[in-house]
């Protein structure tokens, strides 16, 4: 389907930056494919992102302190899992259909079937034993399989073909593919829940209870409240129906529209190091350590805002029948800003697209927690905290194949280190994602969270106020600080492109001397 187009003659597309027209290209066809076959990681994602803690505590009703466990232990093993599967993927052999994509097809009726049940509540009354290892070992077994989606699909932008501008314009549909897949779960899943959200709220309204426990209810308002919570069970069960469907056509699209390319310096071999000497050779890479740890401080001053949105919306500012309008006008930005930033990353080089876009982020957070309740003005400084949004989703992702090409040029005699790269550093973004949601959740326990509450106290409140800005702030200032000290700039990167483009040249050398000898 997509390598049926002739590389000499590419489809142009707006975010391929200006290059060399004799350098190799990706087809348009392949570049779309490749971004399509990344939705179902965000898809799910920005929902467990969203959703999965308001899940626990006021839809599962568990106690927060055990819904703090499964959002930090699911995403320890979710981390872990990672370079896990980057070694076993780095140790597989090429088959007739690739070496990673081979990954993608056969974990995907698992992570399918475990993405349903993680979101399906067996009984209406459950002991706490029970509801915690129903949701952690659905959890667990989710993050497992996504990972065998996700560790190959990140390492096939090596393997699309093409050069560094190529592959960064391959980049750029992926993540704007991504931030629209984002937006379009955020959507999809609070349209299936809105009604029912917003009939708790309701019933809520009519009550001067905090605790929805009470035993002092009236039997009407029980009932209603039983209800509710049945109906948006149910709501939850069918909006995980709907984005198991969407995961299946994106995996779909891109098994037919993707076929993987050998890359420069690479066989898609089974790795020949060791594992671990791998991973110490990754770590040992300046450039690497610290564009690692650089996105994991941003990752985790956005993961904390994201975690906590929705109860933050639904009790700090009494807007939450509201809150799929603003997670709309978020991500919508964010998904129309991807090419805005594309432009500016190709004028003015990554690393100062990267400060701009950061630095918005800041006085976004800080504005929400102190404007007041109002739905015009959060809508609006949401917008703007989505130009910001999409630059986390593009730029660290467009700085790795840098890193992972200089790290060639220096040790031009590792190859098929691929998979080891990707894979440690989605670990320490899936690490920074759970230790952002797990303390956030155990702040709210150790402050008097009460889940199903209608109303908290205001220990509660102050708490949602400083996990929504001064804590994300200092992450996110820490981050830009980690980014300064990232030594690969525009004029070292286009030095690597040459240096790259001479080592693969003298690796064509020697084996053509091989061959003739």
């Amino acid at each position: 389907m997509a390598d049926g187009t002739s590389e000499g003659r590419e489809v142009l597309d707006p975010l391929q930056g200006s290059s060399d027209t004799k350098s190799p290209g990706i087809p348009l066809v392949r570049k779309i494919s490749y971004a399509i076959g990344g939705m179902p990681y965000q898809l799910t994602q920005s929902v467990k992102g969203l959703f999965m803690q308001i899940f626990l505590l006021d839809v599962v009703q568990m106690d927060a302190f055990y819904a703090s466990l499964i959002l930090f232990l699911g995403r320890a093993w979710d981390a872990i899992t990672d370079p896990i599967i980057g070694y076993l993927v780095s140790k597989s052999r090429r088959t007739r259909i690739g070496k990673l994509i081979p990954w993608i097809v056969f974990s995907l009726p698992f992570g399918i079937v475990s993405y349903i049940m993680m979101w399906f509540t067996p009984q209406d009354s459950m002991s706490p034993a029970f509801s915690f290892s129903w949701f952690f070992i659905w959890t667990c077994l989710f993050d497992l399989f996504l990972t065998c989606h996700h560790v190959p699909y990140s390492s096939l932008n090596m393997f699309l073909g093409g050069d560094q501008n190529a592959r960064d314009s391959a980049t750029g549909y992926r993540m704007g593919m991504e931030v629209f897949a984002t937006l379009a779960g955020a959507v999809i899943q609070s349209q299936i829940l809105g009604v029912y959200h917003s009939k708790k709220t309701r019933v809520c309204s009519q009550l001067n209870y905090s605790d929805t426990s009470s035993i002092n209810l009236s039997y009407p308002a029980l009932h209603n409240l039983t209800s509710s919570l049945t109906d948006t069970r149910r709501a939850y069960t069918v909006a995980a129906l709907v984005l198991a469907s969407l995961y299946f056509l994106c995996c779909l699209v891109l098994f037919l529209g993707v076929k993987e390319q050998l890359a420069p310096l690479s066989t898609l071999g089974r790795i020949q190091l060791p594992y671990l000497t791998g991973v110490k050779m990754a770590m040992r890479h300046t450039p690497y350590v610290r564009l690692i740890f650089g996105f994991l401080f941003s990752s985790l001053a956005f993961q904390m805002v994201q975690g906590n949105m929705a109860l933050f919306y639904t009790y700090a500012t009494n807007l939450g029948p509201y809150f799929q309008y603003i997670i709309l006008a978020t991500m919508t930005a964010a998904t129309l800003s991807i090419p805005l930033w594309q432009i500016l990353l190709g004028r003015l080089g990554k690393k100062t697209t990267l400060y701009i876009g950061l630095s918005i982020f800041a006085p976004v957070v800080a504005a929400i927690v102190y404007i007041g309740n109002s739905l015009p003005i959060f809508i609006f400084i949401s917008i703007i905290g989505g130009f910001s949004l999409a630059v986390l989703y593009l730029l660290p992702w467009s700085m790795l194949p840098d890193v992972v090409d200089d790290f060639k040029v220096k040790n031009p005699s590792s190859k098929d280190l691929e998979p080891v790269f990707y894979s440690c550093f989605v670990f320490f973004n899936k690490f920074g994602g759970g230790l952002s949601v797990g303390l956030s959740t155990l702040v709210l326990h150790f402050v008097g969270y009460k889940p199903g509450a209608c109303r908290h106290p205001p220990a509660v409140i102050t708490a949602l106020r400083v996990l929504m800005a001064p804590v994300p702030i200092v992450l996110l200032f820490t981050g830009i600080l980690l980014f300064c000290l990232y030594p690969i700039n525009e004029k070292r990167r286009q030095q690597i492109q040459r240096d790259l483009y001479k080592a693969v040249k003298d690796d064509a050398g020697v084996a053509m001397d091989t061959v003739s000898s």
